[in-house]
């Protein structure tokens, strides 16, 4: 199953590095081959999405003690596909370098200027983007292991529980034996002095015949 997931997620990452070329190429293109070129995106967009979907149920299938990182993956590529739609329609209605020249005016100085400030926002937004994607990567990596630390720690209670039933079986069965040895050291006991009893018994009766055979003669 983790074989077809891989291969989803190759598929998946080929077709994004394609729509993520063609995006940035939307604005630069003349009116006939933008539309062109939008209907191709909006069509490798729909792909993409059915190829998380097969993802997903694939992640559905896999055990849960073993689904917590391939779940995380999934939450990136869908991010990964939030951000690639934002950015398309960006491009879609963003304007040629034409057309925003003659908005703007033939000021080169200006243009350029602008262009400068368009580029170092955009540079701050990626760099933006980027610490919050290493922060939530952060965040997801330290709930996994939270998640494998309760795991252990649920683990280890179980068998510390375990181990304490066993030990209180075996306090009980200690128990148990102690008193059985107990009786019997008693019976014995008891039978070495009926045995002494007879003993003396025996002699003393031995002792008396003999007393009485002496005195007939």
């Amino acid at each position: 199953m983790s074989s077809d997931f891989e291969g989803y997620e190759q598929d998946f990452a080929v077709l994004t590095a394609e729509i993520t070329s063609k995006i940035s190429r939307v604005p630069r293109l003349p009116p006939d081959e933008k539309k062109h070129m939008v209907a191709n995106v909006e069509k490798q967009l729909e792909e993409a999405k059915e190829l998380l979907e097969q993802m997903d149920l694939e992640v559905r299938e896999i055990p849960p003690q073993s689904r917590g990182m391939y779940s995380n993956r999934m939450r990136s590529y869908k991010q990964e596909m939030g951000k690639l739609e934002a950015d398309f329609k960006r491009s879609r209605i963003a304007y040629s370098d034409e057309v925003r020249n003659e908005l703007l005016g033939d000021d080169g100085n200006s243009s350029e200027n602008q262009r400068a400030h368009l580029l170092d926002n955009t540079e701050r937004l990626e760099r933006s983007s980027r610490r919050l994607e290493a922060g939530y990567q952060i965040a997801v990596e330290t709930e996994q292991i939270g998640q494998e630390m309760l795991e252990n720690l649920s683990h280890d209670r179980e068998k510390i529980q375990r181990a304490r039933e066993r030990l209180r079986e075996t306090d009980a069965n200690l128990g148990k034996s102690s008193r059985i040895l107990t009786g019997m050291l008693r019976r014995i006991i008891q039978n070495r002095i009926l045995l002494v009893i007879l003993g003396i018994i025996v002699v003393i009766t031995i002792l008396t015949a003999i007393a009485f055979f002496i005195r007939g003669h």
